[in-house]
């Protein structure tokens, strides 16, 4: 098992904040960027960024040989993804949209071998990233492979506790934008409202009670660090479109013309 890695998970066992780079723009050299300026954890997002299969496979490698973890957002209900994004070398999952407990347990099927799920066997592409063995990775992935389920709607949040206790949930993560629209009936996309800032507070000491690990995405530093400090332990931030656009920005202002 030399090489094997598999940091998410460790890290979070640990007790650490783990801090992810989001990645939309489809481009792995971006990614690896990312991880190379000192992210523990990249993000790859099939929902709504420009990822592809091919792409998402070329990405995973990238950020891992720049020595961070490898995450990816799959489509949404897509759970056929789910094993083959792990099976190219992804550390963790996240799953869009995850409003009951009958969505949790599918997307934990597939993310997990028997006897927790119903993952079929195959990881190509992981072992020779990690330098392991089939039966060494059967043996291990169900707790180096981390599943991150969204909660976005007032669904999930009813639904909130069964959730965090379905066999192979590890984390759930809170998605700002998407339960703002939800909570207001489309007419408010604020993911720092009152409303949103309510249900963090119930997802944080739900998930500390569950003994579970309460993750959320946040588009600024700042926001990152308050979350943080709210007990909010995987964290997905900014985009490589915002980095792009303030380091251009940046430039731009300080040119002399």
């Amino acid at each position: 098992m030399a090489g094997a890695s598999f940091t998410l998970a460790a890290r979070l066992r640990a007790g650490e904040t783990v801090h992810s780079g989001w990645c939309a723009l489809g481009a792995p050299i971006v990614a690896e960027l990312i991880a190379r300026a000192g992210f523990p954890a990249v993000t790859l997002d099939q929902q709504h960024g420009l990822y592809t299969m091919d792409t998402t496979a070329a990405g995973i490698a990238a950020v891992h040989m720049a020595g961070a973890a490898p995450v990816v957002r799959v489509p949404l209900g897509d759970v056929a993804v789910v094993s083959r994004v792990l099976d190219f070398g992804a550390e963790g999952v996240i799953s869009p949209m995850i409003n009951t407990p009958d969505d949790a347990r599918r997307f934990a099927a597939a993310a997990k071998y028997p006897p927790v799920g119903e993952r079929s066997f195959g990881p190509l592409r992981a072992l020779i990233l990690n330098n392991m063995e089939g039966a060494d990775y059967v043996a291990r992935a169900n707790d180096i492979v981390v599943t991150i389920a969204m909660i976005e709607t007032r669904q999930a949040l009813d639904n909130l506790d069964a959730i965090l206790a379905t066999p192979g949930i590890d984390a759930v993560f809170l998605g700002p934008s998407d339960l703002s629209l939800a909570l207001t009936d489309g007419k408010t996309l604020d993911p720092h409202s009152d409303e949103v800032n309510a249900a963090i507070d119930r997802i944080g000491a739900a998930a500390k009670k569950a003994g579970k690990i309460a993750g959320a995405y946040a588009a600024n530093a700042e926001r990152t660090n308050e979350l943080a400090a709210r007990g909010f332990r995987f964290l997905g931030i900014a985009s490589d479109t915002a980095f792009v656009r303030a380091g251009t920005a940046a430039t731009w202002k300080a040119l002399k013309r």
